[in-house]
């Protein structure tokens, strides 16, 4: 039997120049990170590999020779690190970071937190697949025991007989509350309720619009859930019986994510919950396997959008602010899909309506997230500008037309002279 390992026993598990995989959220072990940072003399050229990192560590902000922190997707504990040149940032699609650990990591050791042990001897990682159930019986695992991580299902599961040891530590989730939504928030979601039908299956991102869209939902009937990460409203859209999977293509009367972040209602939600299955994002982000959901409504945010309709989605201002995520993996499932539909919302402006989001170019700085061959919908507070299969010149008057109105004549002027609208 897999015995209750020490500070010590720990660290000697943790090989030279070792790459160690954290998962995401609330995958992240506290203790055990702690004890890397402890005996971090003990350590030599190790690196922790990780997206979303929740917590501002010593090694993150670059304190340790001996142990680095490698990000693919920055946070409020990696942004500026990353904007000082501190550390590493890989660029990547979310549903390729199993992919890209193995080819360019040793893949030494997955840390991650888990749910206690069951009769049968096997553990849950609860709120998390992400990038590290595909690798059980593949890799080393440490596990961290948190009572309070609720027991889940899907591909989610590992034996005490899979895992080098285990530590305990017993403590409240972090939770994400949902922002109220802004009046133009509501408008923006408003006009995407129109086009979304009884019977569609939703992947809805994070933030107040994809919030807005899911407080309008619960008169629909027969939705499903398909998506990366599971937000707090899905419980009230159950619960209201607005969803119940019925209409799936796939994995029918299931909710489908990859890893879940709200508030102790959600986790709660989930705790013991068959209805839910966490699946490998590899899976659940792979482009092939969303378009099976031939009725896939993909609601996600941007910063800015150009008049081609290329979306920035991962800089603000031009500089660097999370990475690409699940974006694009949604933007092309839903190009393949028979009745595929993705909509990227954002406010009109920026700055007291000072700034325009719709730009004749990016921000100097900014990174394309979503190309202009892969975007479907822009949804402003202003309406939807339909982009698929529009011309270059149509398409930029359409932008225009839910831009703010205060910038509509500069931006015309600016496209004609620039030959982008004929």
């Amino acid at each position: 039997m897999t015995k209750k390992l020490n500070p010590q026993e720990v660290t000697e598990l943790i090989d030279k120049g070792a790459d160690i995989i954290v998962p995401i959220a609330n995958g992240e072990p506290i203790r055990l990170l702690d004890i890397l940072e402890e005996n971090v003399e003990k350590l030599e050229g190790v690196k922790i590999h990780q997206l979303l990192a929740l917590r501002s560590r010593r090694y993150i902000q670059g304190e340790f020779e001996q142990l680095k922190h490698v990000s693919y997707f920055l946070s409020g504990a990696t942004r500026k690190v990353y904007q000082q040149a501190k550390m590493e940032l890989v660029p990547n699609n979310f549903h390729e970071v199993p992919r890209l650990l193995k080819k360019t990591t040793k893949m030494s050791m997955i840390m991650t937190v888990a749910s206690p042990m069951d009769e049968h001897g096997y553990f849950t990682f609860g709120t998390q697949a992400d990038y590290i159930s595909e690798f059980v019986g593949k890799v080393p695992f440490i596990l961290e025991v948190n009572e309070h991580m609720p027991r889940t299902y899907g591909r989610n599961q590992i034996h005490i007989s899979q895992i080098a040891g285990f530590v305990e530590h017993h403590a409240p989730l972090a939770e994400e509350k949902a922002a109220a939504p802004s009046d133009r928030d509501l408008l923006i979601a408003a006009s995407i309720i129109e086009d979304i039908q009884d019977g569609d299956t939703l992947q809805i991102g994070i933030g107040s619009v994809p919030n807005a869209v899911i407080s309008m939902l619960k008169d629909h009937r027969h939705l499903g859930i398909h998506t990366e990460m599971l937000p707090d409203g899905v419980v009230d859209l159950v619960k209201s019986g607005a969803v119940d999977g019925t209409r799936k293509f796939t994995n029918p009367g299931k909710i489908i994510t990859t890893f879940a972040y709200g508030s102790k209602k959600l986790y709660d939600f989930l705790d013991n919950n068959p209805v839910v299955e966490f699946l490998p994002v590899s899976q659940v982000n792979d482009p092939r396997e969303i378009a099976k959901e031939k009725n896939i409504v993909s609601i996600n945010a941007t910063t800015e959008v150009d008049l081609f309709g290329q979306c920035a989605s991962e800089t603000v201002g031009g500089k660097y602010y999370s990475s690409s995520g699940g974006q694009v993996d949604f933007a092309r499932g839903v190009r393949f899909a028979e009745n595929g539909k993705g909509y990227i919302c954002m406010q009109s402006t920026a700055k007291n309506e000072t700034i325009s989001r719709i730009k004749i170019n990016l921000t100097p700085g900014s990174v394309v997230t979503t190309g202009k061959n892969d975007v479907d919908n822009i949804v402003t507070e202003y309406g939807i500008a339909r982009l698929h299969g529009a011309s270059i010149s149509e398409r930029a008057k359409r932008l225009i037309a839910v831009a703010h109105p205060n910038f509509r004549e500069e931006l015309l002027f600016d496209a004609k002279k620039n030959g982008i609208v004929i």
